[in-house]
């Protein structure tokens, strides 16, 4: 996985590049907050659920299915969510975070067509360091985590933001 900072950073960054009159900021507060949580599974180690089940890390809170439902869910319950591009932006936010983890060089794959197929899959491109759990977060590896993520999504989405907020700011400067 990579890290839950990094798993909320890409909405915010989306928001931030897009601007606030087409990401309201209590919605791209909640995308950042559904962007770390599928990892709560690990929650499910506690209670003697393996890795390997598909109710375990990286199992169904991890598929497409999940990442459809919890927003529609959402919507019934929070006003501000019921339109298709909101529900559109939180699946995408749900979704990054199985994208993430599939970009990732260790662990299990995630179950990504969960209950369709079983099967936890990886891309074929894996440059992000996985990071370690709990305090093992604090050593040479855990650094090694936050370089990777600096690296291949970081940079990338703050360069994004930049080019949105650019683009928007000369837009208003010709108006």
């Amino acid at each position: 996985m990579t890290t839950i900072f990094t798993h909320a950073m890409l909405p915010l960054a989306a928001s931030a590049g897009l601007g606030r009159t087409r990401i309201a900021p209590p919605l791209a507060i909640l995308g950042a907050l559904l962007a770390a949580a599928p990892d709560l599974d690990v929650i499910g180690f506690r209670f003697g659920i393996g890795y390997g089940s598909e109710w375990g890390h990286r199992g169904f809170t991890h598929s497409l299915l999940f990442a459809a439902l919890v927003p529609m869910l959402i919507a019934l319950l929070w006003r501000p969510a019921c339109s298709f591009g909101a529900w559109l932006f939180l699946f995408a936010c749900l979704l990054s975070h199985a994208a993430m983890d599939m970009l990732t060089d260790g662990g299990q794959g995630v179950m990504l067509l969960w209950p369709f197929d079983k099967a936890r899959l990886f891309l074929d491109w894996q440059p992000i360091r996985v990071s370690p759990i709990g305090a093992r977060f604090f050593t040479e590896r855990g650094l090694e985590t936050v370089r990777s993520e600096l690296l291949i999504v970081w940079l990338p989405a703050l360069l994004l933001v930049a080019i949105g907020m650019f683009r928007r700011r000369a837009r208003r400067g010709r108006a």
